[in-house]
This record gives structure tokens, sequence and C-alpha cells, in this order.
């Protein structure tokens, strides 16, 4: 799937979002660097001369000042202990600073293609009303495919290095921390009290209750949605935390039941005690010369869009005219799908179908 291109305001605003989150984590680097060339020339201008005993100037103490961070003097302090002890001091002060303020700072740049903790940390900082996604297996990976497709930022969290979709989700560029979800520091990592969901979409119902309660304890006010193998628990977690919990095999049922049935239907779900279906219909018998209000009325089947040719739109009129050979998909509850379809001449579904899926390949696992 293509995402579209990060306007160029945006990408400047998360990049300003991401300094500033830097900026608060180097703060104790910054104050002790300001700290020292601010007050450091000063003292050398009134404490030390240069090698033919004339006055210190302020460019000269501050170049003084820098090249003792690597240990390089360049002003005669010699007749004075006060110069001396910078001197001595400076050093190893500033070899403090480089490795704190460069180089972690240098690394935390780069991390970003190894998925470091702190740097996800600090790109979680930047983040706010995002949506965690917990679990980076094959339904963890669909689910982050899918809020990424809508422009929603995503963090995702999977235990496992060498998980299936792992590598696939580096390459797309999405933050992904690699940590125990049970881990008392890995919520926090992930900003969880600035995220406005949470999708706890492991294979371990234990572990996905476990997370949308520490999550809730973190964020009172966060959504939550699990993904639960245990159907008895799905209405009493509804019930109970309040939360969103979809159930794999009830979700997948109707689907592989109805199928099973007619190859004809391309989807199926519930919706209290209705059973709704999408299915294409070909424009040939009876369809031709009806619109779509009207296969509205008489069936009850709304229509959700309309190939003409090349061209497909989406929600079309209702006072649009079907025209033979175009192609309707039409949803509508499991009778009254089947009504259309006996309406159609096509009451009896065929034996086979060569219809491709209408689900997108996932990418596969990279080995090696």
């Amino acid at each position: 799937m293509r995402y579209a291109a990060v306007p160029p305001l945006r990408r400047l605003a998360a990049n300003l979002r991401y300094l500033r989150a830097l900026s608060k984590r180097f703060r104790t680097t910054l104050l002790l660097t300001a700290v020292l060339f601010l007050g450091a020339p000063p003292l050398f201008q009134w404490r030390c001369e240069v090698p033919g005993g004339e006055p210190v100037g302020a460019g000269k103490a501050l170049q003084h000042t820098y090249f003792l961070l690597f240990g390089e003097p360049s002003l005669d302090c010699s007749n004075d202990w006060g110069g001396i002890l910078l001197n001595m001091l400076i050093p190893p002060v500033g070899i403090a600073l480089v490795v704190d303020g460069v180089v972690r700072f240098a690394y935390l740049f780069f991390a970003k293609h190894k998925s470091d903790k702190e740097w996800i940390e600090v790109i979680a900082e930047t983040m706010k009303g995002h949506i965690i996604v917990c679990g980076a297996g094959r339904v963890g990976y669909r689910v982050v495919d899918q809020l990424r497709s809508m422009g929603k930022e995503v963090i995702a969290v999977e235990k496992r290095e060498d998980g299936a979709f792992v590598g696939v989700l580096r390459d797309e560029q999405v933050p992904l921390l690699i940590d125990d979800i049970r881990s008392p520091q890995c919520l926090p990592r992930t900003n969880v009290k600035a995220a406005s969901a949470i999708v706890c979409a492991t294979d371990d119902d234990l572990a996905n209750l476990n997370i949308a309660l520490d999550a809730r304890r973190f964020n009172p006010t966060i959504r939550v949605v699990i993904r639960l193998f245990d159907d008895d628990l799905v209405a009493k977690v509804r019930d109970t935390f309040k939360a969103e919990a979809l159930s794999s095999s009830s979700l997948a049922a109707p689907a592989m039941a109805l199928a099973a049935l007619d190859p004809r239907i391309v989807h199926s779900f519930r919706i209290g005690g209705h059973l709704m279906v999408v299915s294409v219909f070909e424009a040939r018998t009876g369809l031709p010369g009806l619109t779509i209000s009207e296969v509205r009325d008489r069936f009850g089947a709304l229509a959700l869009a309309l190939r003409r040719g090349a061209e497909e739109k989406l929600h079309p009129n209702g006072d649009q005219r079907i025209q033979h050979g175009d192609l309707l998909t039409l949803q509508a509850e499991y009778p009254d799908y089947r009504n259309l379809r006996g309406f159609t001449g096509e009451a009896q579904p065929p034996i086979w179908s060569d219809n491709e899926s209408a689900l997108p390949d996932l990418p596969r696992q990279k080995t090696g």
C-alpha cells in the first residue's frame, strides 16, 4: 500500500517537535554547556594572559575554553591558581559534555534505523493523540497498515526481535518498540498518557487484558480495543472494563460460513441480530433500467459502489439509473440479498468462483 506524501509543513512541525523533545532530554547537558561557555571566558580574561603578557581578549578566552574541552590550552595561567584550577576542571567536564551531548545525540539521531528504545521514547514524546498497537503479527500489522493509510500516527510494540513483520514495519519507518509489553517501562516509553487509543492484538488473551488494565491505569480516558480468542470473555470485558473487545472467531465465522454457501459474497458481518452481506452484482437481468433508489426501496440493498467501464463511483446517487453491464457492490441483510439474487435470475450460487480475494496480500517475512 502506498501512503500519501507528508506535507512539508507537517513534516517541519514534526521535526520541530522532535527537536523540542531532544532539547528536553538534553536540558542538563545544554545548561552545563551554557554555563561553561558564558562563565569560563570572563574568568580567563580576568585571571590569565596571552604568551606575550598582553590582556586576554573575549575571542581568545572563548577559543581557549573551547580547546580546553579537548585538553589543548592556549592561554598562560601558570601564575594564578584560579586559572590553573579552571584548566584542570574543564577538560574532564568537556569530555562528559562531548560524550553525553555529541555522541549520545548522534546515536539517538541514527538509532531510528535500529528502533532503539530511547529513540522510540523520544519519538513518542513528540506525539499526541497517537495510537499504540501491541503485537506485530498478522492482525497487528494489518491494523497498523490500515491506520497509517488513514493518516494516523502509530507506535507498534512487539516482544520478539524475529517477529514475522518486524522487518516490514521498519522498512516502512513505523516506530517499533521491541520490548516485553508486561514490562513496567514498556507503555510509558510509548507515551501512553497522551495516546488516544491502544489496540491489544497479541495472541495471548491474558497479555491483552494486562495491557488494557495498565493502559487505563496510565490514561483513564484512553480508548481500548482488545483482541480475544475466548468468546466467553468478550461480553464480560465489554461490560466490566468498558472496552471494545473483539473475538477473531466470531468475526470470521459469518464470513467463512457464507463463503461456503455462496462464493459471490465478498464480505459478511453481524449488526446486532442482523446478518449483513456485501456482494457484487452484474446488471444483466432485472436490474437494468432501475434506479439506485428503487433497488434500495424494493430490496433493502444499499449501493456502495457502481462501476461502469473503467470508471467507478462510490455511493452513487439515488437517481442514477442502472445500465446493462454495470457492476454494483451492494450491502443487504442476508434474506434481502437472496431475494435480490432471485430477482436477477441467480437464485442458486455458482459451483465455483474465479473472483480474486478482496484482501491485499501480506508482505512476506524476510529471511536471512
